[in-house]
């Protein structure tokens, strides 16, 4: 597969991967934390304002606040603004002369993690009421909105990584061949700059719960480029241009064979540092305790990923060039780098799952602690995958170092003894064949032996020749007692041995290579399902969040005091006339015994009849329930005076509304119980 090819599979397949670990539900780190008037509470005389508090700071437009009469009629008095002093509060100010009845606030605020969150609660003056307001509000992001704006978001942090990592791979692995990592890096610089542009016009109907089609809408644009997430991508568009003439610099430096200027990668660590703060300015690090450092982990905890990851796919891309085989150096020099990267996710993930946990409590009892234990498991497959690799790139090392230690002797012609008998009565001759002797032939080897030998050992006789070769009789022809004594049989010992690691060390080599690539392969699929985990776990709510609004609502309806609750519910069971709204009054709404009265709105906006209403409650936070209210018919409504809740808190109020003997639907809704 040619390299372009190979960058386009990795880029889809990261992205495919980021979308899948997407595709979960969505729970943005902002929830609610008060609000005055309190959900449900009647009041004796009309309020001034209504205030929300959340439990982190939140982006609002004029509109986040709307406050809807019994005839869903507006009744704000001017436009949504934070409390002063306070960015996790917002408040809009309310008409004189309201009148009698139940009123609904409809929100819809975006958290400082960008996340768009919204709903509606009620409250009642005087006395509750019928009202047309359907409770039930549209999802905070629309559902084609959110799944365009989460693959362009997933494909970015793919690109970045191609883009950082292959270039920190390039200049500090010296590669033998950096020509097919070109192809990845240029893939990483034009996905990252087409998903930007993409996120700039997504964010709008993102934000504000619109389809695609508004997407060119110039007030939802002019509203994304006036917010924190739009200055973060305009500032990673500019970092984009600089990043693109660090890269034609870099590349003309390395097509001289000559390395970058120090100005020239000085320049370049600033661009990677500061497209990773773009990300990190427009996420949840930049909200609640500890921001600097939250800040701080965050870029670091990218950097390393984008290093990691990205020097992982030009790893396997050299390695799978048979054409060019990657020097053992530099899989080393990119082992050190990876161990460094590793280490600083797993420093910056404990203190980043600190910060989101806060207490050992949430670890099981919360989304965000299920998932984050989910996470750790997947770290040490992670580790595991990664010693692998660690050992097969210590061999390739050591075959590197090996020739150094012993080098390989020249293929030089050695001095071999020979021994010749000449007849009875004449001389033997033991000397050493030359060069020039060999090109003549072996004839003339054995000739020059014997006559250099005779000059240098003019004493030597028969007898003595035949005292130092035993087996050999006199007049026999010259025969060697063991076959290594001819250089014509076989060659030292030495040469054999030379010979034999010259035929092996290369399939050796090989052998190391294949186990490298498919430990290095094993490292990206199991880092890229930490990063699959790491999308989810960055769409859930924070544990400390969820405990602390979870406390709050406790406190809140511990110090209510006895107030009633009415809940209006919309519902269809899918025929013709099967729609309408069911009204439960819950009174007084506390610990103890409860009244409750169900009324049936049909269609037309009169009370109508249903063959039965059942009504149950489920406190999830203490494994309570659910508790069947026993509703009884009173004629033209149902209702008990018996229901017994035993502990304060948030309530799951289940309804269901049965209109024929088959046809049935259920819903839900959430109360609060004071003590």
């Amino acid at each position: 597969m040619s390299a372009p090819r190979r960058a386009a599979a990795l880029v889809a397949l990261l992205g495919t991967l980021f979308l899948l670990g997407g595709a979960a539900t969505v729970s943005a780190h902002s929830a609610v934390r008060d609000t005055d008037p309190r959900e449900g509470s009647v009041l004796k005389s009309a309020p001034r304002e209504v205030t929300m508090t959340f439990t982190e700071s939140v982006g609002i437009t004029d509109d986040s606040l709307r406050v809807l009469s019994p005839e869903n009629r507006r009744v704000n008095a001017g436009d949504t603004q934070h409390v002063p002093g306070r960015s996790d509060t917002v408040r809009v100010r309310l008409n004189d002369d309201l009148p009698d009845g139940t009123f609904t606030v409809a929100w819809r605020v975006v958290s400082a993690d960008s996340h768009p969150i919204s709903g509606a609660f009620t409250f009642s003056i005087g006395k509750p009421s019928e009202t047309t307001v359907p409770v039930s509000v549209e999802p905070a992001v629309n559902p084609a909105s959110g799944a365009l704006y989460d693959i362009a978001r997933y494909a970015a942090y793919a690109a970045v990584s191609l883009l950082l990592g292959v270039a920190v791979f390039v200049l500090a692995c010296s590669p033998s061949s950096a020509e097919p990592l070109r192809g990845l890096v240029r893939a990483g610089w034009w996905t990252l700059l087409a998903t930007t542009v993409a996120l700039v016009f997504l964010r709008g109907p993102y934000e504000r719960g619109t389809g695609p089609s508004t997407v060119f809408d110039p007030a939802l644009i002019e509203n994304t480029l006036t917010s924190r997430p739009g200055w973060a991508l305009l500032a990673r568009l500019a970092l984009l241009a600089g990043a693109a003439v660090f890269l034609v610099r870099t590349e003309a430096a390395l097509r001289r064979s000559a390395e970058p200027k120090p100005a020239v990668l000085a320049a370049g660590g600033f661009l990677a540092v500061a497209l990773a703060v773009t990300w990190a300015v427009a996420e949840h690090a930049s909200a609640g305790i500890q921001v600097p450092a939250a800040m701080t982990s965050s870029v670091l905890h990218l950097l390393a990923m984008a290093v990691w990851l990205g020097g992982l796919g030009a790893l396997l891309t050299v390695l799978h060039r048979s054409s060019t085989p990657l020097a053992a150096t530099s899989v080393t020099r990119f082992s050190r780098i990876a161990f460094t990267s590793v280490t600083v996710l797993v420093l910056t993930g404990v203190y980043q799952s600190w910060r989101g946990l806060g207490s050992w409590d949430a670890v099981f009892g919360t989304s965000y602690g299920r998932i984050l234990v989910v996470k750790v498991c997947a770290v040490v497959a992670l580790l595991a995958a990664a010693a692998f690799s660690r050992r097969w790139t210590a061999r390739l090392s050591d075959d590197v170092e090996q020739p150094a230690q012993k080098p390989v002797p020249e293929a030089a012609p050695e001095p071999v003894p020979e021994l010749e008998k000449v007849g009875a009565g004449g001389r033997a001759a033991a000397g050493n064949t030359v060069p020039a002797a060999a090109e003549r032939g072996p004839a003339s080897v054995s000739a020059s032996a014997t006559e250099r030998t005779a000059d240098a050992i003019p004493e030597m006789t028969a007898e003595t020749t035949a005292d130092a070769i035993p087996e050999t009789t006199a007049g026999s022809p010259s025969a060697p007692s063991e076959p290594s004594a001819s250089p014509s049989v076989s060659a030292p010992p030495s040469e054999c041995s030379s010979a034999s690691s010259s035929v092996s060390a290369p399939e050796e080599a090989g052998v190391r290579h294949r186990s490298l690539r498919r430990s290095v392969l094993a490292e990206v699929v199991v880092g890229v399902a930490v990063l699959v985990i790491t999308t989810v776990l960055t769409g859930t709510q924070p544990g400390r969040a969820e405990l602390e609004t979870a406390a709050a609502e406790s406190t809140a309806a511990a110090a209510d005091g006895p107030t009633a609750s009415t809940t209006l519910i919309p519902f269809d069971v899918g025929t013709p006339g099967g729609h309408g709204k069911v009204q439960i009054v819950l009174e007084p709404g506390r610990v103890g015994e409860n009244t409750v009265e169900a009324v049936i709105i049909g269609p037309d906006g009169g009370v109508a009849t249903v063959p039965e209403i059942r009504l149950s409650f489920t406190l999830d936070s203490q494994k309570i329930g659910p508790i069947d209210a026993g509703l009884t018919n009173k004629g033209g409504y149902w209702g008990t005076e018996s229901l017994n809740l035993p502990l304060a808190g948030t309530w799951t109020m289940k309804v269901t509304v049965r209109t024929t003997d088959i046809d049935q639907v259920s819903e839900t809704r959430r109360v609060k119980i004071a003590r």
